[in-house]
């Protein structure tokens, strides 16, 4: 069955385009969405020891994961992906950078939007609109600023991305016509009814139904969301009996996705004995809906 890997990025943890190819054949995937990340001033995380060391700036501070890095994969396997790319929305030209990457250099996914940045600020929306405008799906990072801490008192996460799930639905309503994917732990969280009261960034207690996920799906068709990296397969793990019920309920929304290297959520998903159907909108039918293959 064709697989389709909708959050992947290139050079980084440890791995040149051509480890990331390899990857790819070895767990039977076609073609993945290669998502730029620009490492954001205003954040005080760091990851520049994940990423492309050619990238260094004489500062020491670092380029990330450029549109240059995407466009070079692109053009030695052609057939194997395809660009994504998002410009930092405090740039002025932003709206227009994106354009020029559509045009330019045959982007056709926003992503990634991993910015120190509020959803819903105008100039993101000045982007999404435009993403909009280009049947751009945009791949949403969001980390929330405060989680209850062992004493019950909201600490302050300055690793942040996005704001919270009320930003994302203001975004929604403001970009009826934008596709949004949601992605990361702030976003999976909200499968449980709970996830404000939850102390960990990655829950792993037993789903509380129903989750303002639920809300937002069913309310928001522009909403869809990526399966990638811990967050997603974690929210999916954390209750098993839960799982399956909510993959068929929202299958037209899913899409398959890594954020990494490795098989561990096509284990996970074939453990769930999902009907062909449901399967093949996750793997490959969702993706395809929004971007055309390569």
């Amino acid at each position: 069955m064709k697989i389709v890997d909708s959050h992947q990025h290139v050079c980084w943890h440890h791995r040149n385009a051509r480890g990331l190819v390899d990857d790819l054949d070895q767990h039977g995937i076609d073609y993945a969405w290669l998502l730029s990340w620009l490492p954001d001033p205003g954040n005080a995380q760091s990851s520049s020891r994940t990423l492309n060391p050619i990238n260094v700036r004489l500062d020491g501070t670092q380029d990330g994961i450029t549109l240059r890095d995407i466009v070079d994969t692109k053009q030695a396997w052609p057939d194997r992906f395809v660009v994504g790319y998002c410009p930092n929305p405090r740039w002025p030209e932003a709206p227009d950078m994106l354009r020029s990457a559509y045009h330019m250099h045959g982007a056709r996914v926003c992503a990634e939007w991993k910015f120190h940045l509020l959803f819903d600020d105008p100039r993101c929306l000045e982007v999404f609109k435009v993403a909009g405008e280009l049947k751009m799906p945009v791949v949403l990072h969001l980390d929330v600023p405060y989680l209850k801490n062992e004493a019950g008192r909201m600490e302050y996460q300055p690793g942040w991305f996005g704001g919270t799930i009320d930003n994302l639905e203001r975004a929604l309503l403001a970009c009826p016509e934008t596709i949004f994917i949601g992605h990361a732990p702030g976003f999976w969280r909200e499968i449980s009814a709970d996830a404000g009261e939850c102390t960990e960034q990655y829950p792993s207690s037993k789903v509380v139904m129903t989750g303002k996920l639920y809300g937002l799906f069913e309310k928001h068709t522009n909403l869809y969301a990526d399966l990638s990296a811990g967050s997603g397969l974690t929210a999916l793990k954390r209750d098993p009996e839960h799982a399956p019920g909510f993959v068929r309920k929202f299958a037209d929304r899913l899409l398959f996705g890594r954020d990494y290297y490795g098989g561990d959520l096509l284990k996970f998903l074939r453990s769930l004995d999902l009907e062909d159907d449901v399967i093949e909108k996750l793997y490959w039918r969702n993706a395809e809906s929004l971007v055309a293959a390569p």
